[in-house]
């Protein structure tokens, strides 16, 4: 059998690591559930970014910046403050510079590992977190709900599934996104020069200072233009931009081309990510975070309708979900 799955420290940190084929793949349950790496071990691919050994405190610190965090709410509210159904929610402003709140609270919380293992097609890993009145995070977000995140690997790549799950009696407010922090180059003796990627975006969410979406669109630059078609380096220009999306050809997706190696890394997600946002940490030339948002940024505090913003309203007993996929072509 070519599958393994098994558990195995991620240097210093409990890990659960898969692997199929030339593919590996390591998950840290106890740091936001991050799929902290995806490798191509046969060519030396490493496709999103992982802390180094000395690196391990600062990832710890700074989770949203490697791997595959989970955002729930994704980006930043206004205050920290919202108001659904008549309840007004209040998170912590964890960034002072804007006076927001910033990228939720399942990203470096404990998740738990619900199950690993290997079939006949897949190996795979199924985590979980669940809300009620006992977690840390109720006080937040005052629902009984359980996220579930799956991840396996084949022979085409990596999977994802994500659930959110109401177990309450009342309507949930369902937002959730990935800073999805992928290597560009992404292959052993490639430059930055050697790469361009594509993604389907709309139109561009004109933001305020404080990084809010003011409700306004902006014409897309020529730049942004070559992002939807034909590709252009992902260090452009410093990018932090929202972005409706807009599938081409049935597909919502971002592609990384490393013209040196002929190869294309495909990171293809739900078309119920209804935003993207994108940003390349001031032109890194390192890593750049193409990240699928359910919702637009700061959502409820929007008074644009819910078809437009993403804004999803979970039932009692409703569960919500969608699939994404990162594979080389």
């Amino acid at each position: 059998m070519q599958g393994q799955a098994f558990e195995q420290p991620f240097y210093t940190e409990k890990a659960v690591w898969l692997k199929w084929g030339p593919y590996e793949a390591a998950v840290v349950p106890e740091i936001g559930a991050n799929l902290i790496a995806f490798r191509d071990t046969v060519n030396g691919y490493a496709f999103l970014r992982e802390p180094k050994a000395d690196e391990i405190e600062q990832f710890k610190a700074n989770t949203i910046v490697y791997g595959i965090p989970v955002l729930f709410p994704p980006n930043r509210y206004d205050d920290g403050k919202f108001t659904f159904q008549g309840r007004e929610y209040t998170f912590p402003v964890n960034e002072p510079a804007s006076g927001n709140h910033l990228h939720g609270f399942f990203h470096d919380t404990p998740w738990t590992v619900e199950d690993y293992g290997v079939t006949k097609t897949e190996s795979y890993v199924s985590l979980k977190v669940t809300v009620d009145e006992q977690h840390a995070i109720y006080r937040y977000l005052p629902h009984r709900f359980t996220l579930r995140l799956r991840y396996s690997l084949n022979e085409t790549g990596l999977l994802q599934h994500v659930s959110v799950h109401n177990e309450g009696n009342e309507d949930i407010p369902c937002m959730i996104g990935f800073h999805t922090t992928v290597n560009a180059p992404f292959a052993p003796g490639s430059t930055p020069e050697d790469c361009t990627f594509t993604l389907t975006i709309g139109e561009r969410w004109e933001l305020s200072d404080r990084s809010l979406p003011t409700g306004k669109k902006l014409p897309l630059l020529p730049e942004e233009e070559r992002m939807k078609s034909g590709g252009i380096t992902p260090y452009w220009g410093a990018m932090d931009n929202h972005y409706t999306a807009v599938p081409q050809n049935g597909r919502n997706a971002m592609e990384l081309t490393d013209h040196r190696i002929g190869k294309t890394l495909v990171y293809d997600v739900s078309s119920a990510y209804k935003q993207w946002m994108i940003w390349n940490n001031n032109m890194s030339n390192q890593y750049f975070c193409p990240e699928p948002q359910l919702n637009l940024v700061n959502a409820p505090n929007s008074s644009l309708p819910a078809e437009e913003t993403g804004f999803v309203t979970l039932e009692p007993g409703g569960i919500w979900e969608s699939t994404s996929r990162l594979y080389v072509k």
